[in-house]
């Protein structure tokens, strides 16, 4: 079974790849966690990834394609696989259909404002490691558990997800109607308990 899950930023798309790679016992495969894992061990691939992020420019297609490519390779992969964070984009789903092209592509769908509001609401506690949401904790600015001042993440400060967001819609969004046309999306209503969402995805996978 070869999946791609797709869902913006906030959408929980990170909690469901967990439960998906565990129930079905296929690897994750994070774009981020595969540029960290060949830095980290300076492979060829990693030693070019590296050299291109120093100077604060983006992967482009093409390496990002070959690194994926790459562990695919793996025998850990010849039953199947989640891909998360890859494709990003139109060009990288054409390149990925020419030597894996996915069974299924499930989008975890949410609406951008809610996502908005998801994430400015969250608070962290830098002394306990606690995350809080102001929906339960209303706007206290002392942590429930250890009573440390609370933080906003410099990623969840609201200048910053509009950011996130808009490149989301600009770049991924399109993967949805690329995917559709190909019969291969299913939208899974990502509004709602994360038991209820996995449920829905079940379902979707048998």
């Amino acid at each position: 079974m070869k999946l791609i899950l797709l869902g913006a930023p906030g959408s929980g798309k990170g909690t469901q790849a967990a439960y998906i790679t565990d129930k079905y016992d296929l690897p994750h495969i994070s774009t981020g966690d595969l540029f960290r894992e060949n830095i980290k061990n300076k492979t060829p691939l990693g030693i070019k990834v590296k050299e291109i992020m120093d100077t604060g420019n983006l992967c482009p297609d093409d390496l990002t394609v070959e690194l994926v490519k790459d562990r695919l390779n793996n025998p850990d992969c010849k039953n199947g696989y989640l891909l998360d964070g890859f494709p990003r984009d139109i060009p990288q789903a054409i390149a990925l259909d020419e030597f894996a092209a996915p069974d299924v592509v499930i989008e975890i769908d949410v609406d951008l404002n809610k996502i908005e509001h998801r994430i400015t609401g969250r608070r962290s506690c830098p002394k306990c490691g606690g995350s809080f949401h102001v929906d339960f904790i209303g706007n206290v600015d002392k942590c429930p558990t250890c009573g440390d001042k609370l933080i906003i993440r410099k990623d969840d400060n609201p200048e910053t997800v509009k950011e996130r967001l808009e490149v989301y819609q600009n770049q991924t969004a399109p993967l949805i109607e690329y995917y559709g046309k190909q019969g291969k999306l299913v939208k899974v209503n990502g509004d709602q308990p994360i038991e209820k969402v996995f449920e829905e995805v079940v379902k979707v996978l048998g």
